[in-house]
């Protein structure tokens, strides 16, 4: 029989009839009524001329014919459910990328800025994976899977492309300056310091208040450090909320300041570096599909923008 002429609705309720035993709940699986079912299966019965099932008061039972059919087609539908979800899948995974960020990252620096990008490019999926975790990068037919690292390199075994270095300066609510002044680092001691604890990939400790303390030339004082967090966001929150002073890095807050929600009580002074770096991470094999390669380019842009307003 030509495909053309399967009767492809008459199929898929008779496979259901015969797996349920019952016109009944076939016809509930299929959100049609139970004569619905039996007029599709008696359509199919006509056009093989055979008959499938033995018909009783209680139900219907399979007989021979039917069950050797009902093992062909039920096969044969899940077949072209698995071609369909394989297209689907490939499609779905040739235009997408899958980018891994560090969770304060992702949520404060790219995000704000990922809106523009995606209203640009429309046939590239994007999809965020928030996690400080190592990965490895791949080509993915038109799409790929790539990171950016928030750490100290070289990166090993994959291609690297800095998109800004790092530094670390104090941050409070404008409403702690509004009752005192702070004009000395020795002046942040009469506030709750907010710390992020947090080590790298490499083993390297995020560096907090004591290294901030010793190079403002505090390093005899003993630094009451109130509350430690894993995350900076969590530290932002308590900073943005009024509770304390916290030691942040431009990317994190660099909005936050924009939009006056948080000031440097120092402005640009009292500035420290950090060992740390900001890479998007590339596999070191192969090149980029189009659409990636435009948002790597994309991304490099926002990043030297952000570099020239630091």
């Amino acid at each position: 029989m030509r495909i053309e002429r399967l009767p492809l609705n008459a199929l898929r309720a008779f496979v259901e009839a015969a797996r349920e035993g019952s016109f009944k709940t076939a016809a509930d699986r299929l959100g049609v009524t139970p004569g619905a079912v039996s007029r599709q299966i008696k359509q199919l019965e006509d056009r093989l001329a055979l008959t499938l099932f033995e018909r009783h008061p209680n139900g219907v039972i399979l007989n021979d014919a039917g069950r050797r059919l009902a093992e062909e087609v039920e096969a044969g539908l899940e077949r072209i459910a698995a071609g369909v979800r394989a297209a689907s899948e490939h499609k779905r995974t040739e235009k997408t990328l899958v980018l891994s960020a560090p969770p304060s990252f992702t949520q404060f620096w790219l995000l704000p800025r990922l809106a523009d990008f995606e209203a640009q490019e429309q046939r590239l999926h994007i999809t965020l994976d928030a996690s400080p975790e190592l990965i490895s990068p791949t080509w993915q037919g038109d799409g790929g899977r790539l990171a950016i690292r928030y750490g100290q390199g070289p990166w090993p075994g994959v291609e690297s492309v800095r998109l800004f270095d790092d530094q670390l300066f104090p941050v409070c609510a404008p409403a702690i300056l509004e009752y005192a002044t702070i004009e000395t680092p020795a002046d942040l001691l009469a506030y709750p310091l907010l710390e992020v604890a947090w080590e790298s990939p490499q083993g390297i400790d995020f560096p907090g208040w004591r290294a901030w303390f010793d190079a403002a030339g505090l390093a005899d004082i003993e630094v009451p450090i109130q509350r430690r967090y894993s995350l900076s966001g969590l530290a932002l929150d308590q900073a943005i909320a009024g509770r304390g002073v916290m030691l942040a890095n431009p990317a994190v807050v660099a909005d936050r300041l924009a939009s006056g929600v948080l000031v440097r009580p120092f402005g640009d002074r009292y500035v420290i570096g950090s060992p740390f770096t900001y890479d998007l991470i590339l596999p070191a094999a192969g090149s980029a599909p189009p659409l990636v390669q435009r948002f790597i380019d994309w991304l490099s842009d926002e990043a030297q923008q952000f570099r020239d307003q630091a």
